[in-house]
């Protein structure tokens, strides 16, 4: 009776598994770099994100954290298909490589397309918080039901060390200053040392006097966090391309799945 052996697997093949593989713990670091800058994004900064109108910055973000999370299932299904040599899970991991490649693509080119426009110019940042900004802090400031915007507000003056939209003066025009008991000057907030009616004086030594105001400071950091959306996706889609070739190259190396 004939004794029949089983083909070893190819220098080739051995190769392709062990840089796919390697891909798949970069991936896996990659990928958890993606979730971890869209969560962070949208949850330590969703404050600011409120002052906005445009869907370009969130959607950048949401994109951002739809593809990390599925990394997590497509690393799983690499791995067994690269280890078990399974041709049906290998087309199943090249499709799900290319969905996400495609989301952080979009991601990076939503960001992009935003940050040039921007950029040197800031025209779109500028309609958009000319617009929004200054409105919210006149307008919405202090009212019944607009309690997010009024934290974000206190939180924008704090953080980025400034006070109105422009300048300080913007309070002057506020619904809340004028009709304010206390007769403050500007937000409690405003003040280097924040306490109970400091908004009262607003000279140099007591508030934040900054140029351009907080519109300058809020261009800046939305400027930088579409920037590091655009570089974060568009670097972890250039790595997804190599893991859809290492993918493609097994898949033409392996033989026949048997029945």
């Amino acid at each position: 009776m004939e004794v029949q052996h089983e083909k070893s697997p190819t220098c080739g093949t051995i190769c392709l598994k062990s840089l796919l593989l390697i891909f798949n713990v970069l991936f896996w670091l990659a990928g958890g770099a993606v979730l971890v800058v869209g969560v962070w994004t949208l949850v330590a900064k969703s404050d600011y994100i409120s002052l906005l109108n445009s869907s370009f910055y969130t959607t950048s973000t949401y994109l951002l954290i739809a593809a990390g999370c599925v990394v997590i299932v497509t690393g799983i299904i690499g791995c067994c298909a690269t280890l078990n040599e399974r041709r049906s899970l290998l087309i199943v991991y090249l499709v799900l490589l290319l969905c996400i490649f495609l989301l952080e693509i979009i991601a990076g080119v939503l960001a992009f397309i935003y940050y040039q426009k921007c950029f040197p110019f800031c025209s779109q940042v500028d309609n958009d918080l000319t617009d929004n900004l200054k409105l919210t802090m006149q307008q919405k400031y202090q009212q019944p039901g607009e309690e997010a915007l009024t934290q974000a507000v206190d939180k924008l003056h704090q953080e980025f060390k400034c006070c109105g939209s422009n300048s300080s003066a913007d309070w002057a025009d506020s619904l809340w200053i004028k009709s304010d008991t206390n007769h403050r000057l500007v937000p409690d907030s405003c003040c280097k040392s924040p306490s109970h009616l400091c908004g009262l004086r607003d000279h140099p030594s007591n508030i934040y006097k900054v140029e351009g105001g907080c519109i300058m400071k809020l261009e800046e950091f939305i400027l930088d966090q579409l920037y590091i959306i655009g570089v974060v996706g568009g670097g972890i889609a250039f790595l997804q391309l190599l893991g859809m070739m290492f993918t493609c190259c097994l898949y033409r190396n392996l033989k026949d799945e048997p029945y």
